[in-house]
């Protein structure tokens, strides 16, 4: 009974937005594995999208994964950096959050249709990983075997490995690429180079999802201003 409750209250503290996303990851393969709906009827398939409106392949196609070691090596990532990201770089800014992972998934159906990459889990967390490694450049990070390096060097790190274990590094390269796209219009051009943020939260997830009280403040100003 204790195991349960423990189990449980872990699972409560997981940041909320990567909870949603956590759980969609287990429960799309899990239904997978148990015969309750069928991976091809998932995948990111451009005909079926287009020919019979399955639409839901757009979302379905980032949850959804074989099980086995690699799978659960992934969901491990992404439990760790999502939530990370969440709770650090994005705290108390749920709309932001939110804007970024909807980026990064724009990205990745336009990579994975223009690819032919069925499958987007892998490339989806990479993603999420490289952006955490890039704000987080200097901390120490454990890999495999005990080595440590600095969190810069991870993705590249996950991509070689991948790369020798599986023979395949497709979906980790273009998750690099498009974490590295929404990391430099956000934090690398702005600040490095003087730039104007090129992209932004859209205002209605502010309306929605309020981030912290000095926002909630400067949403009621520009309120009032529009209804005079």
């Amino acid at each position: 009974m204790s195991s349960s409750n423990d189990l449980g209250e872990w699972y409560r503290r997981i940041p909320a937005i990567t909870r949603v996303w956590f759980t969609c990851s287990i429960i799309f393969p899990l239904a997978v594995a148990l015969n309750i709906v069928y991976m091809h009827q998932l995948l990111l398939i451009i005909n079926p999208i287009i020919k019979h409106f399955e639409i839901w392949r757009l979302l379905t196609s980032v949850f959804v994964y074989f099980l086995g070691l690699k799978y659960l090596v992934k969901l491990y990532f992404l439990y760790q950096y999502s939530s990370r990201l969440e709770t650090d770089t994005f705290s108390d800014r749920p709309a932001d959050y939110i804007f970024c992972l909807t980026f990064l998934w724009i990205c990745n159906i336009i990579v994975g249709l223009t690819f032919s990459m069925p499958i987007l889990m892998i490339s989806m967390i990479m993603s999420v990983v490289y952006i955490w490694c890039q704000l987080n450049q200097q901390i120490i990070v454990s890999f495999w075997f005990g080595m440590k390096f600095k969190a810069m060097y991870l993705p590249w790190a996950l991509l070689i490995f991948n790369w020798i274990v599986n023979k395949s590094f497709k979906e980790d390269f273009f998750g690099i690429i498009i974490g590295h796209l929404y990391y430099f219009l956000i934090f690398k051009y702005p600040r490095d180079f003087g730039g104007a943020r090129l992209i932004r939260t859209p205002t209605f997830l502010y309306v929605y999802l309020i981030n912290n009280k000095k926002e909630i403040c400067e949403l009621y100003f520009y309120i009032s201003l529009f209804s005079e």
